[in-house]
């Protein structure tokens, strides 16, 4: 297992190296542990150094490091715990045995995780600390507090790959994706993270960012939603005729990102930052309320975190939310736009679900047409 300074693929990965994990080890009897989906996602994502500098599962240390400071113990910028959570039969016969196989729910056997310790997760103040709150209301802490009691740390070695799915297709590795930036002379790259389909003021974004940058990297987030989300489907199909019809070749690229959304809101915003760098990103984009949920979070605090991560590599591009002004008769924002809110056509992600659930085509001030027509025929349009 090597790691790379990836220097001469543009921006430095977050830490300094590229993490690669994957090796070949024989599996012969070491005990076995039945995860889902979510974790093996997880370790491949470790194992393709997307989550640089981390090698594997966090510790205790890091843990607790990642609550108080928003950093791993060894300082460096990290602000979102990444766990292996277990009950403690399993964890006391995995600290036993020193090395576990992880099996995905398919029967595929991705990893082995090297335990190094067992620890118990501090639920209540795991919450508290990330995700501000201790209502349940809120996903990430409905989740955190109905995880297994204890976790495992250690390195993991990453044995293989899952098989090709039709989510699967878009998914690139750091690696890929500088080669790619390399091959089209980008230098400047803008980061763009959603969770939902193109609506035209994400366009309009991500067609600014564009304007002053080599390119646009929309990265698609692939996994567990909450209910009431858009299927990664949708997203991605949506994504795929946007870009088609919409962009310049060669100035707007996808890539699936395969991880779960937390709804952490601002340490989100800077745990996409370091993903995004580490595939090669140099700037990204940060709009209104990034990753948050409901009214949990300040739509704005996901631009004054970063004032705390001056040692961040990747720079963020704070965008205002945008909007159609019926006098300008253009979208923009309150920063150019003089006219009073009646003017305003605003884009809002709940109005535009409504729409969807009630097959009522958007306008097409809020949705391309060709892009509105696709997911109104598509049968699975929201996570159950």
């Amino acid at each position: 297992m090597e790691s790379s300074s990836a220097s001469s693929k543009g921006i430095r990965p977050h830490g300094g190296t590229l993490v690669n994990r994957f090796g070949n080890i024989n599996i012969g009897d070491i005990p076995t542990i039945k995860t889902g989906a979510d974790f093996a996602a997880d370790a491949e994502n470790i194992a393709d150094g997307i989550m640089s500098p981390l090698e594997g599962f966090m510790g205790a240390q890091d843990l607790e490091s990642v609550m108080n400071r928003g950093r791993l113990a060894n300082d460096v910028a990290w602000t979102v715990p990444i766990l292996f959570p277990v009950d403690k039969m399993t964890a006391l016969k995995a600290k036993d045995a020193g090395d576990v196989l992880l099996q995905d729910p398919y029967r595929h056997n991705y990893a082995v995780l090297h335990v190094d310790e067992l620890f118990e997760i501090p639920h209540k103040e795991m919450a508290q600390k990330i995700f501000g709150t201790m209502d349940t209301s809120h996903p990430g802490v409905a989740k955190t507090l109905t995880t297994e009691k204890y976790a495992l740390g250690g390195k993991i070695t990453y044995l293989e790959r899952p098989y090709m799915t039709e989510l699967r297709r878009h998914r690139l590795t750091p690696i890929e994706t500088r080669n790619m930036f390399s091959d089209m002379r980008w230098k400047t790259i803008v980061a763009f993270q959603t969770r939902n389909p193109p609506h035209v003021a994400h366009e309009m974004l991500q067609k600014t960012s564009i304007t002053v940058r080599d390119g646009v990297f929309v990265s698609p987030i692939v996994g567990e939603k909450k209910s009431g989300d858009f299927t990664n489907e949708v997203i991605i199909k949506s994504y795929e005729l946007m870009i088609l019809y919409y962009y310049t070749t060669n100035r707007c690229k996808m890539s699936t990102l395969h991880t779960e959304m937390k709804y952490a809101g601002p340490k989100e915003a800077i745990h996409h930052s370091i993903m995004r760098q580490n595939y090669g990103c140099t700037h990204i984009a940060i709009g209104r309320d990034h990753a948050g949920v409901g009214n949990f979070y300040d739509p704005f605090a996901a631009h004054r975190i970063f004032d705390d991560y001056p040692d961040l590599e990747i720079a963020p591009i704070f965008f205002p939310a945008f909007f159609y002004c019926r006098s300008c008769l253009t979208f923009t924002n309150s920063k150019v736009c003089p006219h009073n809110v009646e003017d305003r056509v605003t884009i809002s992600g709940t109005k535009l679900r409504e729409l969807v659930e009630n097959n009522i085509m958007p306008s097409e001030f809020i949705m391309r047409p060709e892009v509105a027509r696709l997911i109104l025929r598509m049968p699975n349009k929201f996570v159950p």
